[in-house]
């Protein structure tokens, strides 16, 4: 039955008439709960509160099926705005992106020309970028612009994901450039021709990678909501004597809060991913893919319960 519901809410979140009816009727039905708002003004309030509580944050601009140049740099635009927000308000926040939203499906350099505006802004501003991964269609050529990006910039990096079949060699590969990257199991559905179909190879994957990049020396973030995962980490750091600066925990927006704070109080580094925007349909979606509590917050609020 979970499996049932995960596979439906992943194919509502690639529905193109539901994303736009989304952005028509606005932040409904508990996607408040993930979303910090559809403006950057709404953003930066949330982002203040969590910094007060000891929290750091990964800003994410909110956009998916962009398939026209207009609205391609209308995104980067939108992303630059949130960085200048960051180094006005003096926020404790970095800023995540989809390359999809910058014009990737487009052209090599529409994506690139709009990446290389968005890390000028953010490295005038003293801000990171995190290129987050998205379907398997797009991992090669994600990875490639990470690669190019990052001989020219060093406020960048991306996100690996355990549940693919090439993680291991992809982190192999990266490593010659010392990446800042954040590790992830997946969000996406995938065929079992790419990526491990069980729950439990996924997660033995998702050690291993972690154990990994620590272990090479790299700053690594944990984005995880499993506490064996964040057990795992603790140990492994503890065990080899890895510094705390070295590596982070990342959560969500609006899952597990009481947790968040008390890696803050452990002494751990917890950063949140913060979305914002008007087209945050596909995303909501996805977080209510994962796990089932998610759908059941929501059916409460929509029925005032």
């Amino acid at each position: 039955m979970e499996q049932l519901m995960k596979n439906f809410f992943l194919f509502l979140s690639k529905n193109k008439f539901l994303t736009k009816m989304a952005k028509r009727y606005g932040l409904k039905f508990g996607a408040a709960r993930f979303v910090a708002g559809e403006a950057i003004r709404q953003a930066v309030d949330v982002i203040k509160d969590l910094n007060r509580k000891g929290l750091v944050v990964t800003i994410d601009y909110l956009g998916e099926f962009v398939d026209n140049e207009r609205e391609a740099n209308e995104m980067a635009d939108n992303c630059i705005d949130a960085i200048k927000a960051i180094g006005r308000e003096r926020l404790n926040s970095q800023l995540s992106l989809k390359m999809t939203s910058m014009g990737m499906d487009i052209s090599d350099e529409l994506v690139l020309n709009n990446m290389r505006r968005i890390l000028e802004a953010a490295k005038e501003n003293g801000v990171f970028v995190t290129i987050d991964m998205e379907d398997y269609s797009r991992c090669q050529k994600t990875i490639e612009i990470f690669k190019q990006l990052k001989s020219e910039y060093d406020n960048i990096g991306t996100v690996i994901q355990a549940y693919l079949y090439r993680t291991e060699k992809d982190m192999e590969d990266l490593n010659a450039y010392s990446p800042n990257l954040r590790l992830v199991k997946g969000a996406y559905k995938e065929s079992p021709e790419v990526a491990f179909p069980l729950k439990k190879d996924v997660d033995d994957n998702y050690k291993k990678i972690i154990k990994m990049h620590l272990l090479n020396g790299n700053y690594t973030a944990v984005a995880t909501h499993d506490d064996s995962m964040i057990e795992y980490t603790k140990q492994i750091v503890k065990e080899h004597n890895i510094p705390k600066d070295q590596f982070e925990f990342q959560m969500l927006y609006g899952i597990r809060p009481e947790r968040q704070l008390e890696l803050v109080n452990e002494g751990y580094k917890m950063r949140v991913y913060v979305p914002y925007g008007t087209d945050w349909y596909g995303y909501f979606m996805r977080r209510l893919a994962e796990r089932p509590a998610n759908v059941a917050f929501v059916l409460k609020g929509v029925i005032g319960k």
